[in-house]
């Protein structure tokens, strides 16, 4: 698929079959109203119930089979391999866990917490009318996003975690489904000059997640949001102690908070071979989108726009976070995510597109359209 207008039909087709194939119910679930803004921009990359049908309530194989049809139209075949391998980390880290009883947050009684089957799958509006729809992918740790409008797409907030992020395979193997975005950002600390480095690393500490958590809009100002908070419970008292063991004080997270006059070391300040490392980081992330929306984005911004910021530990095996950014994009990756112990395995990674975030670029354009 070489184009954006094949992309498309190809998404509409998938849509339409998954929801065909549905009884009344289900479809009801899984088939919400476009104009529902609400709904279609809350997004949530840890366990908990969201709007959708999840693949454990689709009656059938074939039902779970289209509805990752339909996944995989909007990921590259590498993306869909990431994405995969993330979804079978919950039986790893249930195991880690040692196979807790407890229930799915908001689920029924006897629901499984981490369950591979918990992934939720939603379409807004109609994927064959001439107005805007999209469609939705979303559980613990994978989180794809697609709104389309007017020919247009658009694939942001496309949010992948992985926990454990790093875990042994027979014959002293390992597993790390995003280990490409850690070593590519590591290869480009290391192209940098000391004094450059010292401009990039703007803060001793990692934040405890993606400083722009789940907002539904890239915020000036922004702090992570309290994991506690975002999952509606009062007691917010392990993620002060993970403040307090990471050296978070008000002064360094000053530091990490997210202001739209970039952080870190400006792609111009960067020679031609950092910048070919911090292209080589820049595709990691657009890798994981269908060929024609990468080249859209490759071509949308150039590596010379992009600032690089770093924080935490520089080697390997202490807590860390970078973040990537321009009018355009936002990467952001940590690896000091709030979990059961205090080793840094445990990674959230995510693409977004401050301006255009659920088609609010494509919305605007149509509006201009119509104005004129």
């Amino acid at each position: 698929m070489s184009d954006t207008a094949g992309l498309i039909a190809e998404m509409a087709r998938a849509a339409a079959d998954f929801l065909a194939a549905l009884s009344p119910s289900q479809r009801k679930r899984a088939s919400l109203p476009f104009a529902d803004e609400g709904e279609r921009r809350t997004w949530y990359y840890f366990p908990r119930m969201r709007g959708g049908l999840p693949l454990g309530q689709m009656a059938s194989r074939l039902q779970q089979q289209l509805a990752l049809r339909l996944v995989r139209s909007g990921l590259s075949e590498a993306g869909f391999n990431a994405a995969s391998t993330i979804i079978g980390l919950d039986n790893l880290l249930d195991s880690r866990e040692g196979f807790l009883q407890r229930p799915y947050p908001y689920g029924a009684p006897d629901s499984r917490f981490r369950d591979p089957l918990m992934y939720f799958v939603t379409v807004f509006g109609s994927p064959f009318d001439d107005g805007a729809w999209g469609w939705r992918f979303e559980g613990h740790h994978v989180c794809v996003n697609y709104t389309i409008r007017d020919g247009a797409v658009s694939a942001t907030p496309l949010f992948f975690g992985a926990d454990p992020a790093d875990s042994p395979l027979p014959g002293g193997k390992e597993l790390r489904p995003l280990g490409g975005e850690e070593d590519a950002a590591r290869a480009l600390l290391a192209a940098l000059r000391p004094d450059q480095r010292a401009q990039a690393v703007i803060a001793p500490a990692a934040p405890l997640d993606v400083v722009q958590s789940n907002r539904p809009r890239v915020e000036d100002g922004a702090l992570p949001i309290p994991l506690n908070a975002q999952m509606g419970q009062t007691d917010g008292s392990a993620w002060e102690r993970r403040r307090q063991l990471f050296g978070l004080t008000p002064q360094v997270e000053e530091r990490l908070r997210f202001t739209t006059e970039p952080k870190g070391l400006a792609g111009a300040a960067m020679d031609a071979a950092q910048h070919a490392a911090l292209a080589r980081l820049l595709d990691v992330y657009v890798g994981r989108l269908p060929e024609p929306l990468a080249a859209q984005r490759s071509k949308l911004v150039a590596p010379e726009d992009v600032s690089f910021a770093w924080a935490g530990a520089v080697e390997r095996g202490g807590f860390h976070y970078y973040r990537l950014q321009a009018d355009r994009l936002l990467i952001e990756y940590e690896n000091a995510a709030l979990g059961g112990n205090d080793i840094p395995n445990h990674i959230h990674a995510v693409l977004r597109d401050p301006a255009g975030d659920f088609g609010d670029v494509l919305a605007e354009h149509r509006a201009a359209a119509h104005a004129r």
